[in-house]
């Protein structure tokens, strides 16, 4: 893990296990004196901060997928002229290629599907766009199933011969039936089946802060519940686009694609 201590009047700790595209960047902020809330912008975004005591704040920054490398600012604001700017410099990163073959209708859906893959699309879109306000999380975060990660994130992904997006989460090569925990705690915003990700249940943690759980056989909550870390949401399966059963584990931060074995580090239980 990467640690390091930027200097001025506010104190800033940046904790992160390298500063490249699609990891989560976590900025521990100490004020010299008490204030109710400071703004937080880097990446071309407003960041959601949140008070850990009088004078201690967090703010969870995500890295996204697409960064290109080079320096980006930092700022905090926290009123009456107390503020600083800093820099984050954002490293390059190489990412494998993987091939895979699926049904065809997944890599080059026919017209009848379209309609509702567009759907699909605006749903999670708009979701991204409206999270919960309020820090809904308080225990560090868990892993959803007990089996290791296979599949990289950022792998760039060749489908039946045919470039696609890259794998913006993390693959977890679990049986069938496998239980899937809720990673923290949260709101369910999604429940249901998605053409792509088939069964998928996205968990809102606040603060703009998402997990999506995906190719479930069976969905365990509903839309609107409040769930806590470790809560079972869910069931393994192979449904959407997909070779076999697993489970993809994918994170939002701030509407950046973050791997979730980052999110972990920092915030999983230590």
């Amino acid at each position: 893990m990467l640690t390091v201590a930027l200097a001025a009047a506010i104190q800033i700790a940046v904790h992160a296990r390298a500063v490249q595209p699609g990891e989560l960047v976590v900025l521990a902020i100490t004020l010299p004196e008490h204030r109710e809330r400071i703004k937080v912008r880097a990446f071309g975004h407003d960041i959601a901060a949140f008070a850990l005591s009088d004078r201690e704040w967090q703010a969870l920054v995500g890295v996204d997928l697409d960064t290109k490398p080079g320096p980006y600012a930092v700022t905090i604001d926290a009123g009456a002229g107390l503020a600083a700017t800093e820099t984050l410099t954002v490293a390059a990163k190489t990412f494998p290629t993987r091939r895979l073959t699926v049904d065809e209708d997944f890599v080059t859906p026919p017209p009848s599907v379209q309609e509702r893959i567009e759907r699909d699309s605006q749903l999670l879109a708009s979701t991204w766009q409206h999270p919960a306000a309020e820090r809904l999380w308080s225990a560090p975060f868990v892993r959803p199933v007990p089996q290791a990660a296979n599949s990289r994130f950022g792998t760039r992904s060749i489908f039946n011969g045919k470039p696609r997006n890259p794998h913006g989460g993390a693959d977890f090569l679990s049986p069938a039936g496998t239980p899937i925990h809720a990673p923290a705690g949260g709101r369910v915003a999604v429940a249901r089946d998605l053409y792509f990700s088939g069964n998928t249940v996205v968990i809102d943690h606040g603060l703009g802060v998402f997990s999506m759980l995906a190719h479930l056989s069976s969905i365990g909550v509903h839309e609107g519940d409040r769930v806590d870390a470790g809560q079972v949401v869910g069931l393994v399966g192979a449904t959407g686009r997909v070779t076999g059963p697993h489970l993809h584990w994918a994170v939002r931060a701030n509407g950046a694609r973050v791997d979730p074995l980052s999110v972990l580090t920092l915030l999983g239980q230590r």
